[in-house]
């Protein structure tokens, strides 16, 4: 006998269409109720499946494709996906998020995956288009280098009041500190991925480049100042943010010394990419603008060679800015200073301190204008816009004074 393989679909059609009507009915429902719950079952199961019918050369073909959309992430807000603000646009990533583009130029948080190389790599990205596409106000980016929290905070508190969307802060500060700020402070959440820094070692410039190359990340950071945690502002806010938007010039300390703590600190090692005669010195508290900083987290000449062969007694904080900068073409935009006032006169390999009662009205003035210098071409007696080395027991009286002298209520 010859086995036939009989159709399901002939078979439902003779049972519809035998001589007992009960059965055909109940067989009718048993298909439909079979097929009702076999297709809701399917559209649950493939939900992130799209499917397309197409017919080719009168075929039909089921076409399938997977969603682009992520279930684990929550769905996009309205004023992600569509808004009146013409200059907000968005880009759609593979994961299906919607990002706004604002993301890109100014990162919604401090903290990243990134490792160093990979971060430099990221901040050194410039657009070839100079104008910006946005109404944007340049700030300007406060940079600290410290070991724990910002000692003297609730004077920088004072400083900053006001003038939100005209600065940025950024803090750099050893890996193991585990100190919080109040979430109303300028400092809350604002250290970046920082890594252990001795006095005297060139991790100092790594973490001087980490905090420039996290400030470049915001395209609305214009200038750039690094700061200690034992810095005073010498003037309110207007005043600084003036003077350093307005400067053609940069603010990097470079001079040639000859001696030991000079010309000695030299490695013949660094030649001939770095001679002696272009060796410099200077100080390590800086301020420049985005050109420059792009430049100078982007060495890969001279930067490798500082690293490699300025060890032990060379201090390369002293020395990397003031002999790259003095070294590129940037030399000739260098005011060869520091913004940043200290006192050496006590001698030793530290500046002097500056406890409770060396703070005056009349030391603070002094400091003020104190100076010869020039600025833009001019000569002026506004040299120095911050000045250290202030303990913590000289708070009070800083914050005591700051609104009469620095005019920090202006």
């Amino acid at each position: 006998m010859k086995t036939q393989t009989q159709n399901p679909f002939s078979v439902a059609g003779k049972l519809i269409n035998s001589p007992f009507p009960l059965l055909n009915l109940l067989s009718y429902i048993f298909f439909f109720v079979f097929g009702l719950t076999f297709g809701i079952i399917l559209c649950f199961h493939y939900k992130s499946f799209s499917f397309n019918l197409q017919v080719t050369n009168g075929q039909f073909s089921i076409f399938t494709s997977q969603s682009l959309i992520n279930h684990n992430q929550p769905p996009p807000s309205p004023s992600s996906s569509s808004s009146s603000d013409p200059t907000v646009d968005i880009v759609a990533s593979k994961t299906g998020r919607v990002i706004e583009w604002r993301e890109f130029i100014e990162p919604p948080t401090f903290m990243h995956g990134m490792n160093d190389r990979e971060l430099m790599w990221r901040a050194s990205m410039a657009p070839k288009i100079r104008e910006f596409p946005f109404k944007r106000v340049p700030k300007v980016a406060f940079m600290f280098l410290i070991r724990g929290p910002v000692i003297l905070a609730p004077l920088w508190e004072k400083f900053f009041r006001g003038h939100k969307g005209l600065y940025s802060v950024y803090v750099h500060s050893d890996p193991f500190f585990n100190g919080s700020e109040p979430e109303d402070s300028v400092f809350h959440g604002r250290r970046i991925p920082s890594k252990v820094v001795q006095w005297g070692n060139v991790n100092m410039v790594e973490a001087e480049r980490r905090l420039l190359a996290n400030a470049l990340l915001d395209f609305s950071n214009q200038h750039f100042v690094l700061l200690s945690e034992s810095c005073i502002p010498l003037y309110n806010f207007s005043t600084i943010y003036s003077y350093l938007i307005n400067s053609t010039q940069n603010f990097v300390e470079a001079y040639d010394l000859p001696g030991p703590v000079g010309r000695g600190r030299y490695s013949h090692e660094m030649g001939p990419t770095i001679t002696l005669d272009q060796w410099r010195k200077g100080s390590q508290w800086f301020a420049m603008d985005r050109d420059l900083a792009m430049e100078v987290i982007s060495d890969k000449t001279y930067f490798p060679v500082f690293k490699n062969y300025c060890n032990g007694s060379c201090y390369a904080d002293e020395h990397y800015l003031p002999t790259f900068v003095s070294m590129s073409s940037f030399g000739e935009r260098n005011s060869n200073r520091t913004l940043t006032w200290v006192d050496w006169s006590r001698g030793g390999p530290h500046p002097a301190k500056f406890i409770r009662t060396d703070v005056t009205p009349q030391f603070l003035e002094r400091l003020r204008g104190g100076g010869d210098c020039e600025y833009n071409g001019e000569r002026t007696n506004v040299c120095y816009l911050f000045a250290r080395k202030f303990t913590y027991n000289a708070l009070d009286r800083l914050l005591r004074f700051a609104p009469r002298v620095m005019h920090f209520n202006r």
